[in-house]
C-alpha cells in the first residue's frame, strides 16, 4: 500500500503522524511511504532521518494526496486538504467529527474512509490511540493553568501550590478519566487542593484510593458544581463521550460566580467543550476573558510538546496502521474490532452512532460496509 504522511497545516500544530521507526516498520513489510517535505521538523525529525528509514520525500501536498492510498495524519483534514480527498482513500487521524458538521459533510462527500483515532476502543473500553494524547493534555492543562493564574497573564496572581503560611490554589477537575486523572496527579504534585468530579462512582472510588491526600472526589451534579466553582482558582474540563459532543456542565451563570482572574482550561473543546463560555483557540492566541475569568481553549494542546506527543502517538497507532496497510481497511476492520470501532465515515455513509445523532444524519451499519 502507498501511505502518505503530510506535513500538518493546522496553525501551531508541530506534531507529525509517525516517527522514522514507524516508517521503517511499514517499509519492511513492503509498503511505500510518502512524506511531506519537513513534515517532522516541528518534532525534531529531519527529512534525512525519514529517507534513511525508507521514505520518499514529496514536496507538494497535492501530489502526496493524489498518490497515497492511505493518509496518516494527526489533526483532522483542514479545508485545503478536504479538497484533496478522494473516494476510497483511507484517512487515519484524529477527526472529532461531533465538533464540526462542516468537516463531517466534507469527508462524507469525498467518499474517503475515515478511521478516527478517538473512537477506536477495546472490549474493556480503553481508547488506545487517544490515551497518550489525553495523558499529555491532562498534564499540560495544569501547566497552562498555573501559567495563566499569574497576574501578568490576567490571572489572580496565585501560585498553584502556595507556600508555608499561604493557602494553595483550589483546582476543580470535571471528569475522572485519563485527562482528569493526569491533571489531578500533576496539580496535587504541585501542592494544590484538588477536587475531581465524575458521575461514575466506581471510578471515584478508584481515584479516592490511588490519589494523594490533597485530592478529594465529588459526584458530578449541578449542586456540587455550583457550590465548588465559587472558590475555584483553576477549573479543568476533562469530559469525554466517545465520538459525541461533550455535554455542557458549566453554564455561563456558573462562570459569572467565579472569582475574577480565575482560569478555565477546557480540554474538551476538541469535542465542542464542556464549559458554555469556552470556544476554540490556538497556541498563538490561547486565551480570552469572559466575566473576568481567563479561558484557555487550545484544540491541539499536545502540539506544543510535539516531540513527546509524536513519539507517544506513533507508539499507539503504528500497530493498527500496519494491519490496515497489510490487509486493506475492510479486512482489517472485519478481523479487528478495534479498527472497526474507528470507522466513522465509509462509502459516503455515517457509521458512528454518536456522530449521526449529533447532526441528525442517517446511520449505516458498519458491518454492512465490511460485507
Amino acid at each position: 500500500m502507498i501511505i502518505g504522511i503530510p506535513k500538518e497545516i493546522k496553525p501551531y500544530e508541530f506534531r507529525v503522524a509517525i516517527v522514522s521507526d514507524g516508517v521503517e516498520q511499514l517499509v519492511r513489510r513492503g509498503h511505500q511511504v510518502l512524506l511531506g517535505t519537513q513534515a517532522g521538523e516541528g518534532s525534531g525529525i529531519t527529512d534525512e532521518e525519514y529517507k534513511a528509514a525508507g521514505a520518499e520525500i514529496v514536496p507538494e501536498a497535492a501530489q502526496l494526496y493524489e498518490r497515497a492510498e492511505m493518509i496518516m495524519k494527526v489533526k483532522e483534514p483542514q479545508p485545503e486538504e478536504q479538497a484533496l480527498l478522494r473516494e476510497g482513500q483511507i484517512i487515519y487521524a484524529y477527526f472529532h467529527f461531533a465538533a464540526s458538521e462542516e468537516l463531517t459533510r466534507a469527508v462524507q462527500r469525498s467518499g474517503a474512509v475515515a478511521i478516527a483515532y478517538e473512537t477506536m476502543h477495546t472490549a474493556d473500553g480503553r481508547i488506545p490511540a487517544l490515551t497518550p494524547m489525553s495523558e499529555v493534555a491532562g498534564k499540560m492543562a495544569v501547566q497552562e493553568g498555573a501559567k495563566y493564574l499569574e497576574r501578568p497573564m490576567m490571572g489572580r496572581g496565585i501560585l498553584l501550590g502556595g507556600v508555608p503560611g499561604v493557602d494553595p490554589a483550589e483546582v476543580m477537575i470535571i471528569g475522572g478519566g485519563t485527562v482528569g486523572a493526569n491533571a489531578a496527579k500533576m496539580a496535587a504534585g504541585l501542592g494544590a487542593r484538588v477536587t475531581i468530579f465524575d458521575i461514575n462512582l466506581e471510578r471515584l472510588r478508584y481515584l479516592d484510593d490511588v490519589m494523594p491526600k490533597n485530592v478529594t472526589t465529588l459526584f458530578c451534579n449541578t449542586h456540587n458544581l455550583r457550590d465548588k466553582i465559587t472558590t475555584a482558582d483553576l477549573v479543568i474540563g476533562a469530559v469525554l463521550i466517545e465520538g459525541a459532543r461533550a455535554p455542557v456542565l458549566i453554564t455561563e451563570d456558573m462562570v459569572k460566580t467565579m472569582q475574577r482572574g480565575a482560569v478555565i482550561v477546557d480540554v474538551a473543546v476538541d469535542q465542542g467543550g464542556c464549559i458554555e463560555t469556552s470556544r476554540p483557540t490556538t497556541h498563538g492566541d490561547p486565551t480570552f476573558i469572559v466575566h473576568g475569568v481567563v479561558h484557555y481553549g487550545v484544540t491541539n494542546m499536545p502540539g506544543a510538546v510535539a516531540r513527546t506527543s509524536t513519539i507517544a502517538l506513533t507508539n499507539a497507532t503504528i500497530g493498527y496502521a500496519v494491519e490496515i496497510a497489510d490487509k486493506g481497511w475492510a479486512r482489517a476492520a472485519a478481523d479487528n474490532p478495534v479498527i472497526a470501532s474507528g470507522l466513522n465515515i465509509c462509502r459516503k455513509q455515517i457509521t458512528n452512532r454518536a456522530v449521526a445523532q449529533t447532526f441528525g444524519l442517517a446511520l449505516s451499519d458498519p458491518a454492512a460496509m465490511l460485507a
